[in-house]
């Protein structure tokens, strides 16, 4: 399997975004839940995108342009969207909140500290910075009634889970 994003530079990763139909299949059944709530489909290759700024961030453009950074986050990815899978082998959600921990993780156990320690420092003032707008302070999630999206009230589907 392999990389497609439309660089010929990437085509022999081995990862696959374009995958087989059955492939196609295993990630239709995941999906993220946003800082805002709504859900979106689940894309590996915004994980390869992120890992990939990540090391430019350290490396400078130059590390893009390298065989062997290309690698070691094509690599990355593989891990990060394997640990994910193993978590919810049939399908679900994960909050984009668990991927970038998963991110974490994988640059730590990859030995690639000082691109781990900049992906820290990045989503902190990312946060920060979202807090300072009014953005997401607390995290909402969100209940399908229907064709629409309501709050979940946690308060009551707590007490729902105590009567039971």
């Amino acid at each position: 399997m392999y990389l497609s994003t439309g660089n010929p530079e990437t085509k022999s990763m081995p990862f696959s975004v374009e995958r087989e139909s059955g492939e196609t299949q295993r990630y239709e059944q995941y999906r993220i839940i946003r800082r805002n709530g709504a859900l979106a489909a689940f894309e590996p290759s915004k994980i390869l995108v992120a890992l990939t700024k990540a090391f430019i961030a350290v490396n400078g453009g130059q590390g893009a342009a390298s065989a062997r950074i290309r690698e070691i986050v094509a690599k990355l990815t593989e891990n990060v969207v394997g640990a994910l899978m193993r978590r919810q082998p049939n399908g679900g959600t994960f909050h984009i909140e668990d991927i970038q921990d998963q991110v974490e993780l994988a640059l730590m156990r990859s030995g690639e500290h000082d691109v781990a320690r900049a992906y820290v420092l990045y989503r902190e003032e990312r946060a920060k910075e979202r807090a300072k707008a009014g953005g997401a302070a607390r995290h909402e999630l969100h209940a399908v009634d229907g064709d629409r999206q309501i709050p979940l009230d946690i308060d009551h589907l707590v007490g729902m889970i105590r009567f039971s």
